[in-house]
């Protein structure tokens, strides 16, 4: 058995670009940064504060959530999988890519900060899978689940 499983919580670097291709999907790519607090050692060593940049890619519903209510500095609760790409540049230089492909992805923070960087209400979004589920993250604003992967049964699902 085998797992390919990431999990991240951190802000959005900038707001999501958001293309949809021939057949109709959309999909999104935005940046997550995920901090490390600095800290300072026994013996007086000050070990700054460190940020981790990660792409991230959601498709079909996700794509739409990220359209409509992500913006940049937007906190964020991901979960996902690590994909590599390798491509080839303008120039024919191999280039690699990491990537996030996100299969859930819930939006944090205050409900007022939503509201003003969205101008409209936060409201669940009817492709939840259990959109009357408590949940403690979510409060404010919708859960979306990648359609490709999404539980038959939330019962063992965890409250956050």
């Amino acid at each position: 058995m085998s797992i390919n499983k990431i999990i991240l919580l951190g802000n959005v670097g900038k707001d999501p670009d958001v293309r949809y291709l021939d057949n109709g999907v959309s999909v999104a790519r935005f940046s997550l940064a995920t901090t490390e607090r600095g800290y300072t050692l026994a013996n007086g060593t000050v070990v700054p504060e460190r940020a981790e940049w990660h792409n991230v890619v959601a498709w079909r519903g996700l794509a739409e959530l990220a359209e409509k209510y992500i913006h940049k500095g937007s906190q964020l609760y991901v979960e996902g999988k690590i994909t590599y790409r390798t491509w080839e540049d303008k120039n024919g230089q191999t280039r690699y890519t990491t990537e996030v492909v996100a299969e859930n992805i819930e939006l944090l923070g205050r409900r007022q900060q939503n509201q003003a960087e969205d101008n409209r209400p936060a409201q669940t979004d009817s492709g939840s899978p259990d959109p009357g589920a408590a949940n403690p993250i979510q409060e404010s604003a919708p859960r979306v689940e990648s359609e490709q992967n999404t539980p038959a049964d939330d019962a063992d699902d965890l409250p956050f």
